[in-house]
């Protein structure tokens, strides 16, 4: 817990999740049904943010999984860093549907000292016959390496 007080009287606490590394499962979507379940395809931008202010985090993996959580494609080919309050992000085009329904990713980072959580997110948007959609999923930490 870390307290803050802007002024007398007048503090607050806040809770702040703290880790060297994690595994984050980011729910995506590479189609959603509409009506009479036709389909509707959505691109994806894997979205990551490091919200730390002052140390870099080193992004290891960013694996895109399909329904079946097969493996359909991995992201990341060598260690990325990001550098306090940088982002990266990954693109899969509405076109490519291999993921399906029930796609996500799996993202790997660390970092040499405890920092902020990462904000992983997808950011899903499609357009068709002059309607457009757009949603975000956030990803949930499924493991940290700071936790033996």
């Amino acid at each position: 817990m870390v307290g803050n007080c802007v002024g007398p009287g007048d503090c607050f606490a806040e809770s702040f999740n703290l880790s060297d590394g994690q595994t984050v499962y980011v729910p995506v979507y590479s189609h959603i049904y509409v009506v009479r379940g036709h389909t509707f395809d959505l691109g994806i931008c894997l979205s990551i943010r490091n919200t730390d202010p002052t140390h870099p985090i080193t992004i290891l993996s960013a694996n895109y999984h399909d329904t079946e959580g097969n493996l359909v494609r991995g992201y990341v080919e060598r260690p990325i860093e990001l550098k306090p309050l940088a982002s990266t992000d990954f693109f899969v085009s509405e076109l490519d549907t291999a993921g399906g329904l029930g796609a996500s990713f799996l993202v790997k980072w660390k970092s040499t000292s405890k920092v902020n959580e990462p904000i992983v997110e997808g950011v899903m948007a499609g357009t068709r016959s002059g309607q457009g959609i757009s949603f975000v999923s956030r990803g949930k930490a499924i493991k940290d390496s700071s936790r033996k």
